[in-house]
C-alpha cells in the first residue's frame, strides 16, 4: 500500500473545525486506498474531536492536524500550543460534553497524547482491515449503574 499524507494548520477558530474536518476527510477519500466507510466515518470523529478540543485549548495558537496511511494504520496526529494533556473519563450523565475522547478511545486501536516543545500532540491510531471483506465492528459499553 502506498503511504498518504495530509496535513493542516487549523486557525483557532471554531468556524475552522468543520472546514479542517472536510478538507481531512476529502484528502483521505482522494487516495483512493479502498478505505471502508467504518474507518472513513471513525476518522472523522476522531478528528473533529481532537481539533474541537485543540481550538477550543489553543486560545490564538494555529493547531496542526496531520493525517497519515501507512500500510496496516490510519494516523490522526493534532498538535496544539496548549501543554495540558486531556484526561479522557466518563462524564458526568448531565454532562452536555465530555464524551469525545471516550468515543475516541473505544472507537480506535491506540490513542494517546503527549507533551511536545511548544505543548501537545494528541494522536489516534485506526487499523485497517487485513482483507477487504473484514468489517470493523465495535460495540459502545453504554450501560450506566
Amino acid at each position: 500500500m502506498t503511504a498518504h499524507q495530509f496535513t493542516l494548520s487549523v486557525p483557532a477558530t471554531p468556524t475552522a473545525v468543520t472546514a479542517a474536518r472536510h478538507q481531512a476527510v476529502d484528502a483521505i477519500e482522494g487516495w483512493d486506498a479502498g478505505l471502508s466507510t467504518g474507518v472513513v466515518h471513525t476518522a472523522e470523529l476522531v478528528i473533529s474531536e481532537f481539533v474541537t478540543n485543540a481550538v477550543q485549548h489553543a486560545a490564538a495558537d494555529p493547531v496542526s492536524l496531520c493525517v497519515r496511511l501507512d500500510e496496516g494504520a490510519l494516523r490522526i496526529e493534532v498538535c496544539d500550543a496548549c501543554p495540558d494533556l486531556p484526561q479522557p473519563g466518563l462524564p458526568d450523565p448531565y454532562s452536555e460534553s465530555g464524551r469525545g475522547l471516550f468515543l475516541v478511545a473505544v472507537l480506535t486501536d491506540r490513542y494517546g497524547a503527549e507533551p511536545t516543545a511548544i505543548g501537545k500532540r494528541c494522536w489516534a491510531e485506526i487499523d485497517l482491515p487485513t482483507s477487504p471483506d473484514q468489517e470493523i465492528a465495535f460495540s459502545l459499553p453504554l450501560q450506566r449503574s
